[in-house]
């Protein structure tokens, strides 16, 4: 499904990580990856799952905080791969403080932070790399977002304003990439007890009330997000751009 495609992937923290389900899901479908990480205190873990990959990857140190760090790293994958056929964004920050209490206590820097992470580097991100798709014919992107960027969800606070402005990116971004065929879409994916939930408070509380909420009564797992990330990343999806694809399921048709 993916052979000889040449991906990307931001996100990567450890074993649990939504971003590596998906990058090991794309690498056993025939993809050749690069792969970031932030500081050298996860270069190990990443480099440790990088080893089990069919294929080699290659692997980057990337901020998405800063510009030159998103240059260098399309520099590299210029000079390693040549190009690119996809990309998937799955980064996202908030400060412990901003997560309790109300979002009415959010700071300025607060703020400002959780949107320069979680949602303005899927635009730099896709302006530095669409450069890259179009000698390949065009390309995909796919970025992580939560129903929380939807409706208001306790404790999800300043996270889901970020995840509000990161799917109108997605709109935004596909509207503008499409001459080039270089789609855009999301994956609004249910509660997964993944290392980056548990700094939500009442996180359990959250996943519990999700599956007794939906229409499967269950959670998700990670290999149910990697599967759906697969298909935007293919050719299968080549009709589909600018949406957000539920993969929670079913609990964002609920209403109580």
């Amino acid at each position: 499904m993916l052979e000889n495609k040449l991906g990307l992937v931001l996100g990567v923290a450890n074993k649990r990580s939504i971003a590596w389900a998906i990058s090991r899901a794309a690498a056993t479908r025939g993809a050749r990856l690069a792969l970031t990480y932030q500081g050298e205190r996860l270069l190990e873990d990443v480099k440790e799952l990088a080893a089990t990959l069919p294929q080699p990857a290659l692997l980057l140190p990337c901020d998405v905080t800063r510009d030159e760090d998103i240059d260098s790293v399309m520099a590299r994958i210029r000079e390693e791969f040549g190009g690119l056929d996809f990309l998937v964004h799955s980064v996202a920050f908030a400060q412990r403080e901003d997560l309790e209490g109300n979002y009415l206590s959010t700071g300025r820097e607060g703020f400002r932070l959780a949107h320069d992470i979680g949602a303005y580097s899927l635009t730099g991100l896709a302006r530095a790399a669409a450069p890259l798709m179009q000698p390949r014919g065009g390309g995909s992107i796919v970025t992580m977002t939560y129903i929380g960027g939807e409706r208001v969800v306790p404790h999800y606070n300043v996270m889901g304003i970020a995840k509000a402005s990161l799917e109108q990116s997605v709109r935004y971004l596909a509207a503008d990439l499409g001459a080039a065929n270089v789609r855009v879409n999301a994956i609004s994916a249910g509660p997964i007890k993944t290392l980056a939930a548990r700094g939500i408070p009442h996180f359990t509380d959250m996943w519990k009330w999700a599956a007794e909420k939906s229409p499967l009564k269950r959670n998700i797992d990670v290999d149910e997000v990697a599967d759906t990330a697969v298909f935007l990343l293919s050719s299968m999806s080549r009709g589909i751009t600018g949406e957000t694809i539920h993969v929670d399921a079913g609990y964002h048709i609920m209403g109580l």
